[in-house]
């Protein structure tokens, strides 16, 4: 086999970095006159400084972090912030859930308009806010998208007027230019509301540390911001000490980047649009060969990420050609040799061409596509490994902190806790222990609101805020007006079935769900504040029963109208995901909070596959979600009644929504329920623990839920 060419680094770097700095310096003064700030300028100071003062004189500071257009998931979080407990989340809304628009990089007009909504509800208002803080450094993400773009001159000039990576659009962008006006104009605050830029990979760095199990550890704990990109980057590494972070690396570029080609790849040859494409590409890669002395791509599709000394992972310029053209021609012709030409934009969600797992008996290039998928998963995983052995050699520590969006990887998670296991420790370390890794519940880019109002709290030197153990706070609850208007539809038929502020009546609500679910229903749960995040985790969520084998087919079928490919989650008690799962002790710390989010596969046991088929995956694993009663009492109490219905702990989970975001509204979710036939009933619960149920009406009733219900209130007397 001939030895790949290798050509890493840009061919401009002296231009580029140029270039780099007098658009850093002039964007700063530019958008300063508009009303954005950096960071550590003047105004930024002022305001930490008069933040610092009220914080000492006991009284409470909102701030606000805000995700502007321009860059995908924008949204805005409201943190509440006192020197005794530091900030605590008040809302993270995710404009997507309210427009519609899944990923949306449009002005947040909606989530905005809701955390107002949320503040007058507290007897405040927007000019109760200290401070708007956002979530990129504009004038070093301006700089960096200038670098990039004369990095590879004359072929990257057209990265300047083409989509450049998922987390921009630069025609979106422009309006960052008048964000301050047209917030002042919004709230009526004046001509403009000033904003203060916060570094992105710091964002996410510090909200994940210190929601983590570890923030108050008095060992070293180290964080791995693996993204996209970021404003200045793709790869940034810390190490937190005594409550403080330093940043040790960050590879100051965008396309030496583990989330750009997952990104590519997947798109280019699963058939779906960056944004849409990982997780599918994820959940392929279970149907391929995944190992590496077998699969026939992977020993030669390596060499397209150069692993280098100190960590460094730098793509192969002379396999891949997305560091100029990443949407129209995004290989050279070695890549080409490999995985064959990437499909065309045109071609994109177009049935013929789209990776189906269920054409694998009878599409002679299905078994090929999905070997392809195994290879990208493996390379991906050297380049993590690869970083992490790094990192922790440095650091010294065990303990580790994974996010950026990279980290929505579940399987790859997994895979760095297997690799770095008591044996590596006592080569690389010397000491008798393993690695000890948090992933927070949203570690991409719709959490990094939530870390630049953190960041900003804590540089005010509030303290740094309890730790995380559920993700429920995009939006307002529901109240019982809200869901009677709703439901107030001629195609939907609905009755109240009970209240659960009680425990009786929680756990008659949770009997009546578990019922439907043993008896082959399918059921979505809607209560209170939505997930913050990419997953449903009990407030948003469809399920299942996770012992029939057929749910899998007619949930993708039926339901969700998906692919095959896509795996069901298994949301269970502690001790059901301990019966039938390995949960790994290095992702013990907190009770197990690591496995709260679905941020983390695990291995089924042997009697798994068998008792409980439609929650484990191709490969044998499954994305575990952990409920508490804490967190969520009516979740809890329904798992709790399947037990004694099915007699398991455990539930199919997944996403409450077709092809869009998440339900945010009670109208979102009867509108999801219309467009899912599948879907037997809809338990909603309101801001009063009022519970109804809504189902389909007129000549869709199927009958199915109301003889569930006649059957279930006769055999309870």
């Amino acid at each position: 086999m001939r030895k790949p060419d290798i050509r890493t680094g840009p061919r401009h770097p002296r231009i580029a970095a140029a270039g780099y700095e007098i658009t850093r310096r002039l964007s700063e003064r530019a958008l300063a006159g508009r009303g954005l700030h950096k960071a550590n300028g003047e105004f930024a100071q002022a305001t930490i400084a008069s933040i610092r003062e009220r914080l000492q004189r006991g009284e409470t500071v909102y701030i606000a972090g805000l995700a502007c257009p321009g860059t995908h998931n924008t949204g805005v979080a409201l943190v509440e912030v006192t020197q005794k407990d530091g900030p605590r989340l008040i809302v993270n809304n995710e404009e997507e859930r309210f427009s519609g628009n899944k990923h949306t990089n449009e002005f947040p007009q909606y989530a905005l308009e809701d955390m107002r909504k949320v503040l007058q509800r507290m007897g405040r208002d927007i000019g109760d806010i200290a401070a708007f803080v956002t979530t990129w450094d504009y004038p070093a993400l301006l700089a960096m998208l200038i670098r990039t773009s004369l990095e590879e001159a004359p072929a990257s000039i057209k990265l300047l007027r083409a989509p450049i990576a998922p987390a921009i659009n630069l025609r979106q962008m422009d309006q960052v230019r008048r964000i301050a006006r047209r917030l002042g104009k919004m709230y009526g605050l004046g001509e403009q509301l000033p904003l203060i830029c916060m570094p992105h990979h710091d964002n996410h760095a510090w909200y994940s540390f210190t929601a983590s199990p570890f923030a108050d550890l008095r060992e070293r704990v180290a964080i791995a911001v693996l993204d996209g990109t970021g404003d200045v980057g793709s790869i940034s590494l810390y190490v937190a000490d005594n409550g403080e972070m330093k940043q040790l690396y960050c590879n100051e570029s965008l396309f030496d980047s583990l989330g750009a080609f997952y990104t590519v790849i997947s798109s280019s040859q699963g058939g779906w649009t960056w944004l849409s494409s990982e997780g599918r590409y994820m959940g392929a890669a279970a149907w391929g060969d995944m190992n590496r002395a077998t699969n026939p791509y992977y020993q030669r599709l390596k060499a397209v990420l150069h692993l280098g000394p100190d960590g460094s992972v730098q793509l192969n310029r002379a396999m891949a050609n997305w560091y100029a053209d990443p949407a129209d021609n995004p290989y050279h012709q070695p890549l080409i040799d490999i995985l064959g030409p990437p499909l065309r934009p045109d071609q994109l969600w177009n049935p013929d061409a789209v990776l189906r797992v269920e054409d694998i008996n009878h599409r002679p290039d299905t078994k090929d596509r999905v070997d392809k998928a195994a290879a990208t998963q493996l390379v991906f995983e050297d380049a993590m490994i690869h970083v992490i052995d790094h990192l922790l050699r440095v650091t010294g520590t065990d303990r580790l902190v994974l996010t950026g969006g990279v980290a929505l990887n579940a399987l790859g998670n997994m895979r760095l806790l297997e690799h770095f296991d008591e044996a590596w420790f006592e080569r690389a370390q010397q000491r008798k222990t393993r690695l000890h890794m948090w992933v927070p519940p949203v570690p991409g880019d719709p959490g990094v609101p939530i870390g630049a109002a953190w960041l900003f709290a804590h540089m005010a030197g509030a303290p740094r805020g309890a730790p995380l153990s559920h993700a429920f706070y995009c939006g307002l609850p529901p109240s019982n007006a809200d869901i009677t208007a709703a439901l107030d539809a001629d195609d939907i038929a609905s009755t109240a079935i009970g209240n659960v502020e009680t425990s009786d009546g929680r756990d008659a609500v949770a009997d009546l769900m578990a019922s439907m679910v043993a008896q082959g229903g399918v059921i979505a749960i809607y209560q209170g504040a939505a997930e913050t995040g990419p997953r449903a985790l009990g407030h948003r969520s469809i399920l299942a029963n996770p012992c029939d084998p057929a749910v899998r087919e007619r949930l993708n079928e039926r339901v969700k109208y998906r692919e095959a490919i896509r795996p069901l989650a298994p949301m269970a008690t502690l001790e059901a995901a301990r019966d039938y799962f390995e949960l790994e002790d290095g992702a013990s710390d907190g009770d197990y909070n690591a496995y709260n989010y679905m941020v983390l596969t695990a291995h089924s046991k042997p009697e798994a596959r068998a008792r409980i088929p439609a929650v484990v995956h191709a490969d044998g694993t499954g994305r575990i979600q952990i409920v508490r009663e804490a967190d969520d009492p009516l979740t809890y109490a329904y798992l709790k009644a399947l037990g004694r219905h099915i007699g398991v702990e455990m539930s199919v989970n997944t996403s409450f929504n077709v092809a869009g975001p998440i339900a945010q509204t009670p109208e979102q979710a009867m509108d999801t329920l219309r467009r899912s036939k599948g879907l037997d009933a809809v338990v909603l619960v309101a801001d009063d623990g009022t519970a109804y149920a809504a189902w389909h009406g007129g000549e869709r009733d199927s009958g199915r839920f109301t003889g569930w219900y006649a059957a279930w209130k006769q055999a309870r007397g």
